[in-house]
């Protein structure tokens, strides 16, 4: 069950506006651990996924990093969290439909670095061997 926003709604924000939360949420959701968790979680709905193989879906993520975007996945409303009162708890994950509306631009995005990757390298490669003729 997907719970809606019950305070007041504002308008659309403005990314060049200094104050606007657009800003904070970009910072969120542009992590590469944001769009693991929720690729991972997408694929997996509507089922939920613990968070052990949460972790082991997504190499290189420590236990603490991954806590702090699930704990903001969660706070942003993209994800749910279920605790199983077990010894030690079982924590469950599921995406939201917030959240699945995500998946789309950032597979787009993640289709795109894979793509440029190896331009990109080459382009900073280049520029680390002028920066550093340059100081010679």
């Amino acid at each position: 069950m997907t719970t809606r926003p019950t305070g007041p709604l504002t308008a659309r924000g403005d990314l060049f506006e200094p104050d606007c939360p657009t800003r904070r949420l970009l910072d969120r959701i542009g992590t590469k651990w944001t769009s693991m968790a929720i690729k991972v979680l997408s694929e997996a709905a509507p089922e939920e996924v613990r968070f052990a193989e949460l972790q082991r879906r997504m190499p290189g993520v420590s236990q603490k990093m991954l806590s702090a975007t699930l704990r903001n996945l969660t706070r942003d409303g993209l994800v749910t969290r279920r605790v199983q009162p077990t010894v030690p708890p079982r924590v469950h994950y599921r995406i939201t439909a917030l959240g699945l509306s995500l998946e789309v631009p950032l597979a787009a995005l993640r289709s795109w670095a894979e793509e440029h990757m190896a331009e990109i390298d080459t382009y900073r490669h280049r520029h680390a061997e002028q920066n550093a003729n340059d100081q010679d």
